[in-house]
């Protein structure tokens, strides 16, 4: 990169090594970049193939192995139906892992439902009894009062 004196250099011609003279009150002027040229290209036209030619289908290239497209993974037909497989049990793997673990909530939940009714019949087994002996305390207490 240049910096700007080189550039004031470029575009001043006014310009001196003892800094001096009218050049320093001129404003500086960068230069317009210029676009590079874009590179011609060739067209590759349409392959155009006679019907009776026997040349028509993939073509078999013989690679060096230092080409990158040797190096490329290619998978083959086995190659992909395998990878299929592998993700096919991947997936059954995962859905019975799912389905056990909604299975495991299932019971869970059927089990805090279970505690719960429970518990909600001790409860209102003691509000009667409570009130039971709330009554029965009631008619007790208002029976000594008469007697006295």
């Amino acid at each position: 990169m240049e910096d700007t004196t080189s550039l004031h250099k470029a575009t001043s011609p006014d310009w001196s090594d003892s800094c001096s003279g009218t050049s320093l009150d001129q404003p500086i002027q960068a230069p317009i970049p210029v676009r590079p040229p874009l590179p011609s290209r060739k067209s590759s036209g349409t392959m155009i193939v006679p019907r009776d030619s026997d040349d028509v289908g993939p073509i078999e290239l013989h690679l060096g192995s230092n080409d990158a497209r040797a190096m490329s993974p290619r998978r083959t037909s086995e190659d992909i139906e395998n990878l299929g497989k592998e993700a096919k049990e991947e997936l059954q793997r995962h859905a019975r892992a799912l389905q056990d673990s909604l299975v495991m909530l299932f019971n869970r939940i059927e089990a805090v439902k279970e505690e719960h009714d429970k518990l909600d019949n001790h409860n209102k087994f003691l509000q009667k009894y409570i009130g039971d002996l709330m009554t029965t305390s009631k008619i007790t207490a208002s029976s000594s009062r008469a007697k006295k």
